[in-house]
C-alpha cells in the first residue's frame, strides 16, 4: 500500500460525495437548528481548523507536537489586548496582526524545534508551550490565571459579526478556505516533498532537499493556522486564559487528528466534529447505582479512541471509505 492509499490523502468519489452532504448540512443548520447548537458547530467548525493545522505538522510531515495550542492561545491573547474596552477593533488589521503573531512565534520556537526527531521533538514542543503557559499564567499584567475578557467582537465593516448567525458563516468561510487550501497545499510539490519527509527524511535529503526549511515552513504554517482558529475561538466565547495554550489542548487535537483519520484534513474536521459531540455526550451520562458515569468522561472517550484505532486504524474516515467501498458496484 502507498503511503497516499495509507493516509488517505486520496478520497473516493464516494467520500467526496459525504463531505459535499456534510458541507450542505452546514450551510443549512443555522435555519433548522437552534442558537444554541449553531453556536456549538460553529465551535466544531473553529477546532476543526485547529485540527487541520496541526494535521499538516502531524499526518502530512510527520512531527507530532504536543505544544501547538500555543499558537491557538497567542492569537486568542492577541485580540484580548488589541480590543480596548471602549469599542471594537477592525477585523481587517487585528486578524492579520494576530494570526502572523503566532506565525511568527512558530518560526522562532520552531527554529529550534524542528533540529530534532522522534521523542525529543515532542518533548521539545510540549516544553516551549508549557513556557509560553507560564508567562501568562504567573503574569498579572497579562491576565494571570484569570484571563482576560474580550467585550466586543472585532468590526468588519461588511457585516456584523457580533450577529452569531453571520459570525456562523464567517467561520465557515474559513473552514472551507483552510480545507481547499490545504488539500491544494497536500498536492503541490511543496506538500509531496513534506509527505517524502514523513515517509523517509534521510531519502529526501540525500536527494538534494533542505528537509530543515520545509519543515520549518510548515511548522510556520501550521501555527499560523492554528492562531486563525484562536482568533476565531476568542471572538466566539470573547474570553481568554492559559489553559487556551495548555497541554490538555495540544492533546485534544491529537487526538481528533487520530479519531477522524491522518494525513487528509478532511478526516481531521470529521475527527474534531467527533471528539466534540462525544466529550458532550458522554459528559450527559446519566448517574447509575449512584456511579456518576458522566464524571468519568474521560475514560468512556479514551476507551472510544482505542477501539477506533484497533477497528478503524485509519480513523472514521477511512472507516467511512472501507464501509462506501463495500456497497458500491464492485463489492
Amino acid at each position: 500500500m502507498s503511503a497516499a492509499q495509507a493516509h488517505l490523502e486520496v478520497l473516493p468519489p464516494s467520500l467526496k460525495v459525504v463531505l459535499a452532504l456534510g458541507l450542505v448540512a452546514l450551510i443549512a443548520f443555522p435555519f433548522f437548528g437552534t442558537e444554541f447548537y449553531a453556536q456549538m458547530v460553529a465551535r466544531m467548525m473553529i477546532l476543526a481548523i485547529f485540527a487541520m493545522s496541526l494535521d499538516l505538522l502531524l499526518g502530512v510531515t510527520g512531527m507530532v507536537s504536543l505544544g501547538h495550542a500555543a499558537y491557538f492561545g497567542l492569537a486568542g491573547y492577541a485580540l484580548a489586548f488589541l480590543t480596548p474596552e471602549t469599542g471594537p477593533v477592525s477585523l481587517w488589521w487585528t486578524l492579520p496582526l494576530a494570526v502572523g503573531g503566532s506565525a511568527l512565534a512558530a518560526l522562532v520556537i520552531g527554529f529550534f524545534v524542528v533540529r530534532t526527531h522522534g521523542i525529543y521533538f515532542i518533548m521539545v514542543t510540549m516544553a516551549f508551550a508549557q513556557m509560553v503557559f507560564y508567562v501568562f499564567f504567573d503574569n498579572k499584567s497579562l491576565g494571570g490565571s484569570d484571563g482576560l475578557y474580550i467585550n466586543f467582537r472585532p468590526e468588519a465593516g461588511l457585516f456584523d459579526l457580533e450577529n452569531k448567525r453571520v459570525f456562523y458563516y464567517f467561520t465557515l468561510f474559513f473552514l472551507v478556505v483552510v480545507y481547499v487550501f490545504l488539500r491544494r497545499l497536500l498536492w503541490s510539490p511543496f506538500g509531496r516533498v513534506l509527505a517524502g519527509i514523513r515517509v523517509n527524511e534521510h531519502r529526501m535529503r540525500a536527494m538534494g532537499y533542505g528537509t530543515f526549511g520545509y519543515k520549518l515552513a510548515a511548522f510556520t504554517l501550521g501555527g499560523a493556522l492554528a492562531g486563525l482558529a484562536g482568533f476565531l475561538g476568542a471572538m466566539q466565547t470573547g474570553f481568554v486564559n492559559p489553559e487556551l495554550m495548555g497541554f490538555h489542548l495540544s492533546a485534544h487535537a491529537i487526538m481528533m487528528v487520530i479519531l477522524g483519520g491522518i494525513g487528509n484534513f478532511a478526516g481531521a474536521i470529521v475527527g474534531a466534529f467527533a471528539f466534540e459531540y462525544l466529550l458532550h455526550a458522554f459528559k450527559d451520562l446519566p448517574t447509575i447505582g449512584g456511579f456518576k458515569t458522566g464524571k468519568h468522561w474521560q475514560l468512556w472517550m479514551g476507551l472510544f479512541i482505542v477501539a477506533v484505532i484497533i477497528l478503524a486504524p485509519r480513523g472514521l474516515l477511512g472507516l467511512a471509505a472501507r464501509l462506501l467501498r463495500r456497497k458500491g458496484p464492485d463489492a
